[in-house]
């Protein structure tokens, strides 16, 4: 059994009915149409990219991971998907689809937009950007791998809440060994190593996966990384920094401790008191 990424299916094409089975018994989430309904078929595009949108994306390949619909009258809808239409195309496609329908019911129109990323954080991001509350598409269900570490958890906080911050360059979704993803992007708030690879890997025994963010002091380096892996990611500068800081504090905290410490000089003379001196008492049993 082949590996499954963090986010769905193969990028392979299916050789009949059965292997088409195979391939979706993995991906365990909702299935559309049944739970995935834009209730458009009173109203009509806005315009021509709406149009185009809409007609690009087929219900039927989509699984849906998380989904918001806003109040009053359920006039936006957020939609973080599985595109499974991906795994028959191009090898190495993004297969995360972010999607968003904004509804005009005086006007009986309607604006679609739709984006494809090759992680979920990316695609919340993009999400996020265009209005969504986080906390409505964070919880992916218990079907889906989990973070494995803390270290995943803040990476994936840090690109869903980023903004505009990372341009995306370049990105590849591999469902052989090695499964995983990448995203290569520009990191807009920073010139040290502005170039950042955001690397993806999952765990089908454990049912986890794990991201990384590595930095490059240009596209050519992070490109030559990815295809030649020639060592570990080399972590972004603050990386560094906040653990250069965290020994820092650990080394004031041990300087202090010591420091409250009294300690006796040297020529310190101890005089005995006044008085008739005590004979010792007798020893208490331990």
């Amino acid at each position: 059994m082949r590996a499954q990424p963090a986010f769905g299916s193969y990028d392979f094409q299916p050789a009949d009915a059965n292997s088409v089975d195979a391939q979706q018994e993995f991906w365990t989430g909702n299935p559309v149409p049944d739970e995935l309904d834009f209730h458009l078929d009173d109203l009509e595009p806005a315009d021509a990219a709406s149009e185009r949108a809409e007609q690009g994306l087929w219900l039927g390949d989509l699984t849906v991971l998380a989904q918001h619909h806003t109040t009053p009258n359920g006039s936006h809808t957020f939609v973080l998907a599985h595109d499974r239409s991906i795994t028959w195309g191009v090898p190495g496609e993004p297969q995360v689809a972010a999607i968003v329908v904004a509804r005009d019911l005086s006007l009986n129109t309607f604006t679609f937009e739709s984006s494809h990323h090759a992680t979920v954080a990316f695609a919340q991001n993009w999400l996020v950007e265009r209005g969504c509350p986080p906390e409505r598409i964070t919880q992916l269900g218990e079907d889906f791998m989990k973070p494995a570490d803390d270290l995943t958890v803040r990476t994936e906080q840090q690109i869903r809440e980023s903004g505009t911050q990372y341009e995306a360059l370049d990105s590849h979704t591999s469902d052989f060994d090695p499964c995983e993803t990448w995203t290569l992007t520009r990191d807009s708030s920073t010139d040290q190593a502005p170039i950042r690879v955001f690397l993806e890997e999952g765990d089908a025994d454990a049912h986890t996966y794990t991201m990384r963010e590595g930095a490059f002091p240009d596209e050519a380096a992070a490109r030559n990384w990815l295809e030649n892996r020639s060592g570990p990611l080399p972590q972004p500068p603050q990386y560094r920094d906040e653990a250069a800081a965290r020994r820092a504090g650990v080394a004031l905290t041990r300087s202090a401790g010591a420091a409250a410490i009294p300690k006796a000089g040297l020529d310190t003379h101890h005089t005995p008191p006044t008085g008739t001196a005590q004979q010792p008492g007798p020893r208490r049993p331990m």
